[in-house]
């Protein structure tokens, strides 16, 4: 039996707490508690998926690796998701690489049983499918975003992104890693950074960042 409690009360992912009380009691067993280290990478590329994560805390990126070493984030997955939608499509592999861009915890289960008891019909293959809808629609407007929208615009939606999924103002994040998210020069970051902070809107020292005005954020990426 998990550590977590039989009630899911104290289970934070959204799918999960979203279950029938007979449908969570059946897959507890297979659900293993872990914690989530940041830059701990989940998935490689093209390499066979071990487990299905369902995170409870902080926040993981999906990741376009390109041949010239540039990476750029296709999407954003914390407590309201699950990582390894390709099982659920009767694949083994992603060709993204999925690493953690906010250190937390989650439930995680082995592809092979996740095969098996998330069967077509039951509670939590419904659900995954439609959660595979909401993420398709995210990776979709984020690819809108890195065409149209300016460094700045895509920097204020990112963070405003990361807050609403680690419902903490604060967490841990240098520049370096916000370009590899944005797949842009850190220097850009590092600008867009600093009239942030200079405008009281974010708080940023030693790799912490302090979202300030939230608000106000959402008004610069509508209008800037």
């Amino acid at each position: 039996m998990s550590a977590y409690s039989s009630t899911r009360n104290s289970v934070s992912n959204h799918l999960l707490s979203a279950l029938p009380q007979q449908e969570y009691e059946r897959l507890l067993p297979n659900l293993e508690p872990v914690s989530l280290s940041l830059k701990q990478v989940l998935y490689e590329p093209n390499a066979p998926i071990d487990y299905a994560y369902f995170i409870n805390s902080g926040a993981s990126s999906m990741l376009n690796l390109m041949q010239d070493g540039q990476t750029i984030e296709a999407a954003t997955v914390g407590k309201e998701g699950m990582i390894g939608v390709p099982l659920l499509l009767g694949t083994t592999q992603i060709p993204l690489q999925v690493i953690v861009q906010v250190p937390g915890d989650g439930l995680r289960m082995k592809a092979d049983v996740f095969k098996a008891e998330v069967y077509w019909g039951c509670p939590l293959h419904t659900l995954l499918l439609r959660y595979m809808q909401t993420l398709m629609n995210q990776i979709s407007q984020t690819a809108a975003c890195n065409r149209l929208h300016s460094v700045e615009q895509r920097c204020c939606r990112w963070l405003l992104m990361t807050q609403d999924r680690v419902e903490l103002g604060s967490f841990p994040l240098t520049h370096e890693f916000l370009s590899y998210m944005l797949g842009v020069r850190r220097a850009s970051v590092s600008e867009v950074a600093a009239t942030l902070q200079r405008s009281g809107l974010i708080d940023y020292q030693r790799g912490q960042i302090t979202i300030s005005v939230p608000i106000e954020l959402s008004v610069i990426f509508s209008h800037s």
